[in-house]
């Protein structure tokens, strides 16, 4: 593992959930190979983000954060260099970007793991389940999945169906393969069919 991955945190403190600021919240979009990355920070941490519209984006957060109102920005800093570096060919360049959520504490676990699978592979439900400290806990890590709001800094698109089928993913299917394809290709792994 590298020392990036151990750094990479989601922080879930009980003011980081929701946010405790009161600025506009920083908004950006990045195009990229499959679509538009809509990317939403407060104070330099991503609180949500996908391939979706901004608009989408900003429904899905906390009320409290939703309700500070938006900057539109062309730059993010160090967050749109990472994106624009793993657009490059850096797919590690995601990994150290602080990220924010709110969720419960498996949830935040899982994330967490979620953040630690090697760019080029892939972790079955049920791994991501055992990696964030409960086995039996296999549709939870499909939920945490489901319900990961800063996509693809938490790369839930690294988590597939035991046997390698891609299952679902919030941005579709064809977006989930491209980053499993462009992240494999640079990693220098090969993906099951």
């Amino acid at each position: 593992m590298s020392a990036a991955r151990t750094d990479a945190r989601t922080d879930a403190s009980p003011d980081a959930r929701t946010g405790a600021g009161t600025a506009p919240l920083d908004v950006t979009e990045v195009p990229t190979p499959v679509g538009t990355l809509a990317i939403v920070t407060d104070d330099g941490v991503v609180v949500a983000s996908g391939f979706t519209s901004l608009e989408d984006q900003l429904d899905r957060l906390p009320a409290e954060l939703a309700d500070r109102g938006v900057q539109r920005r062309d730059d993010l800093g160090a967050v749109t260099d990472a994106v624009r570096a793993y657009l490059d060919g850096d797919v590690d360049a995601l990994d150290t970007v602080p990220v924010r959520q709110p969720g419960g504490p498996f949830s935040q676990e899982a994330w967490q793991a979620m953040r630690t699978i090697p760019a080029g592979r892939t972790w079955s439900y049920a791994e991501l389940a055992t990696k964030a400290g409960n086995p039996a806990a296999v549709r939870a890590a499909g939920s945490a999945c489901a319900r990961n709001m800063v996509a693809p800094f938490v790369p839930c698109h690294r988590v597939v169906r035991t046997g390698g089928d891609l299952g679902g993913y919030y941005y579709g299917l064809a977006v989930k393969r491209w980053l499993l394809d462009h992240e494999a290709r640079l990693a220098g792994f090969a993906l099951p069919v």
